[in-house]
């Protein structure tokens, strides 16, 4: 038997308010995950974000109260958010601009529900990439957020130490679990509908008799794809010539495209897709050119489904993969090439990385252990609200 939770006057279950940004897969994902555990366990959640998080991620189908909030900083978006948070017992943001949002939302509320002031917790799932004077804002955004925060959530070390530099009161390591595969598709298939998954998708990339590379992301330059194309051009001339699939969508498409044509390289760029599990079983390895990373999606799904990955050795991709995935320095075109080349060239080592990514991924934190650990967090700063029931 579960206890519900209850407010400060035994009235009502602890109330959550979850804040989004734009909402990148991860802290999409994340919240959606944390929003079903927090509510089997009796406590009350209201998300805010876009109408197309929503649409993509169901919270009100894992049992959440939805609040289109628009991700802006203007007077009217931060009202509305104000009005979402108002009786809450504790604010929880992902991500930097959600901090920034909800710290100004809630500076001065206080519920009437006890009077006490509204805790808030951050999760920092990744970094803004940023030069010039930009950088420095987002410095001072870091610092006003992370100074605001009860606690810091830091998806990485190298986020907790961030966030420790840029002022924070208790800053945390707490990796973020990504939902289990769905079954009966891709990697989560039986072997035979695995295997004839893996045909369809190759064939449809052309890619039955020819190494297949994937890579994941969405097309910005932090994404590294300039690297991998550079990485490319060493597999032009070998014969069957090796496919790199791109599945992804943002700003840089037109202008690797063009790389793409006017250098005759051998890599397809797929475009947004909803059945990377699909393409995860169909290729041969995966690739992470990223500038840095925290807890890469595709990196975990690589090595959960047994795929070999090559990656950047940089933010906590380190940390994540251990010794289950070959790791070269970021900005080396020429190390890439010849890691990849040599894998392609290497059954037994590409076998070899194969169990142990899933050994590496089966010692990763659970959906259920990191709504443990969240949990234990908000029962600390919500206290003297009766403790949750944890299971």
């Amino acid at each position: 038997m579960i206890s519900t939770p209850t407010s400060t006057h035994g009235l009502s279950p602890l109330r959550t308010v979850q804040v989004l940004g734009h909402g990148s897969a991860g802290s999409a994902a994340h919240v959606r995950s944390l929003a079903e555990g927090l509510v089997a366990r009796g406590v009350r959640v209201t998300v805010c974000a876009t109408p197309e998080a929503e649409a993509a991620y169901d919270f009100t189908g894992a049992g959440a109260r939805f609040v289109h909030v628009p991700p802006r900083a203007d007077p009217a978006s931060v009202a509305v958010l104000r009005s979402a948070c108002w009786d809450a017992d504790l604010v929880h943001a992902h991500g930097l601009r959600a901090g920034l949002r909800a710290s100004t939302a809630l500076r001065g509320l206080r519920p009437p529900r006890g009077g006490r002031r509204v805790p808030l917790v951050m999760t920092w799932h990744t970094k803004a990439h940023t030069e010039g004077a930009r950088a420095g804002l987002v410095h001072l955004m870091e610092r006003r957020v992370a100074r605001a925060a009860a606690v810091v959530l830091g998806a990485c070390s190298d986020l907790v130490d961030r966030a420790r530099e840029r002022g924070a009161r208790d800053a945390r390591l707490a990796p973020v679990a990504i939902p289990r595969p769905r079954s009966g598709t891709g990697t989560g298939a039986e072997p035979e509908e695995q295997d004839r998954t893996r045909h369809k998708e190759r064939a449809e990339l052309g890619a039955v008799d020819r190494p297949l590379l994937l890579a994941v992301g969405r097309l910005d330059p932090s994404q590294g794809h300039d690297l991998l194309l550079d990485a490319a051009h060493a597999w032009c001339a070998l014969d069957p010539q090796p496919l790199v699939a791109i599945a992804g969508e943002g700003g840089r498409r037109a202008a690797l495209q063009r790389r793409i044509d006017l250098e005759r390289l051998p890599v397809q760029l797929l475009g947004r897709r909803d059945d990377v599990p699909e393409l995860l079983a169909a290729a041969d390895l995966v690739v992470l050119p990223s500038r840095w990373e925290a807890r890469s999606l595709i990196a975990q799904e690589a090595l959960r489904a047994g795929v070999p990955l090559v990656a950047t050795d940089t933010g906590g991709t380190r940390e994540l993969v251990g010794r289950a995935a070959e790791l070269v320095r970021y900005g080396d075109a020429a190390t890439l090439a010849r890691t990849v080349l040599a894998l392609l060239a290497d059954p037994a080592r590409r076998d070899a990385l194969a169990a142990a990514g899933r050994t590496q991924a089966a010692g990763w934190p659970t959906e259920n252990d990191t709504v443990t650990q969240v949990l234990s967090v908000y029962d600390e700063l919500t206290e003297p609200i009766q403790p949750i029931q944890h299971f």
